[in-house]
């Protein structure tokens, strides 16, 4: 495969896919290297039964958008997987599957990206290889016995992979949807409580992604934000696809055990932190925020909506501080992943590996990333949020590419 490419992107997601439909719509030649298939962690991280958090007539791409029969559904993992393979389809997406990128590097002619299959030479490359790479495992996972079997929210399929007890850690959107599928399927479930947001599924007659939507909550600027950087990480907002609220109180009536954040693991004992309390209350006060804000709107606008409702959370009684683990069969680590960008060899990475960017555009010449989160926009890295940065890379690429190459 030893060529030269004007433009290589990294990654067949959403992210690289909208990249190239912008290199496409300006006629520049591109490839798109995948060591998968197309929307591979879409396809190969998600448990059976997930569902989007964003309705889907929010999946929108650059020159698609969902246009099925239920614009007020949620896709399956699945579902958005097939998705975006039609979306590469319509525009001929030139995407080579089954290709790991193993090293990109500075060369003759600009960038050297060394594959599985060979080498090409660009002009430009912009990596979209999202930040579902490598499950975020705590050093405190050694703690647990032999018998307990551990796995990550992305290993995780359905309750027939759960034996005994479960203990989920994180109680981001993945660790409360599988907490609460377990616990339908009969399982005993232990949550342990870290830090996390609170949102409504619906309020005032609308999906709550509707009113972000509509007040333009999702497009708000990274530029707002304290010192105009997004946080290396926060705690996630909690919904759930379908018309239910999710949240710690629910699930507790629903025969959830909650405790406070796991502290330590020594072999025998689980012990929790005494914050459970206040782990909630900071949860819920994000939701009451939001629905503040949708009042503020619509008492400024007068936008035609119902009267607000709600009731407040119920108290919840924590579990114990400390849990024998005799009866725990699964551990389900809700922690999230890290990205994994070992493969570029030029100076844009910190300390942590994490991308040192100005909205995707790196100190290198000719080096870009897209899909990130809060790449410019609250949204940047959502299905419906990357056309813009996408746009934004691809304008770039295509003046990179309009210059001479040095000798």
């Amino acid at each position: 495969m030893d060529e030269y490419v004007p433009a290589v992107i990294i990654g067949a997601g959403q992210a690289g896919l909208a990249t190239s439909w912008w290199l496409t719509e300006r006629g520049v030649r591109h490839v798109v290297l995948e060591r998968g298939q197309i929307a591979e962690r879409w396809r190969s991280q998600r448990w059976d039964s997930f569902r989007l958090l964003s309705p889907n007539w929010q999946t929108r791409l650059p020159g698609h958008r969902y246009q099925g029969p239920d614009p007020d559904g949620f896709m399956t993992g699945a579902e958005v997987a097939g998705f975006l393979d039609g979306y590469a389809r319509s525009f001929g997406a030139p995407v080579r599957t089954g290709v790991e990128v193993i090293r990109v590097r500075p060369g003759r002619t600009g960038w050297r990206v060394t594959t599985s299959d060979g080498s090409l030479d660009a002009g430009a490359v912009v990596v979209a290889a999202g930040d579902l790479a490598t499950p975020r495992l705590p050093e405190l996972a050694a703690g647990f016995p032999g018998w307990v079997r551990q796995l990550h929210a992305g290993e995780y399929r359905n309750p027939e992979m759960v034996t005994g007890d479960a203990l989920v850690v994180g109680a981001g959107p993945s660790g409360q949807q599988i907490a609460r599928e377990l616990a339908a399927a009969g399982h005993r479930v232990h949550l342990a409580v870290g830090r996390h947001k609170c949102l409504p599924r619906r309020y005032r007659g609308q999906d709550t992604y509707w009113w972000l939507d509509r007040m333009g909550l999702l497009s708000r600027g990274v530029d707002t934000l304290p010192g105009g950087r997004a946080p290396r990480r926060g705690p996630n907002a909690v919904l759930a696809g379908g018309e239910r609220d999710l949240d710690v109180p629910s699930l507790v009536a629903e025969g959830v055990i909650a405790h406070g954040r796991l502290l330590d693991v020594d072999g025998r004992c689980a012990t929790f932190g005494a914050d459970l309390p206040a782990t909630l209350a900071a949860a819920e006060a994000n939701a009451a925020r939001f629905r503040a804000s949708v009042d503020a709107y619509v008492e400024a606008t007068g936008f035609p909506a119902p009267a607000p409702s709600g009731t407040a959370a119920a108290a919840v009684v924590p579990g114990p501080q400390r849990l024998n683990l005799r009866s725990v069969g699964t551990v389900i680590w809700a922690t999230g992943f890290r990205r994994e960008l070992s493969f570029v060899d030029a100076p844009v990475l910190d300390v942590e590996g994490e991308p040192e960017h100005e909205r995707g555009r790196t100190a290198e010449p000719g080096l870009y990333f897209v899909g990130l989160r809060w790449q410019s926009r609250r949204s940047s890295s959502f299905l419906d949020g990357v056309a813009a940065d996408a746009a934004d890379i691809a304008a770039r690429v295509a003046a990179d590419l309009r210059q001479p190459v040095a000798a």
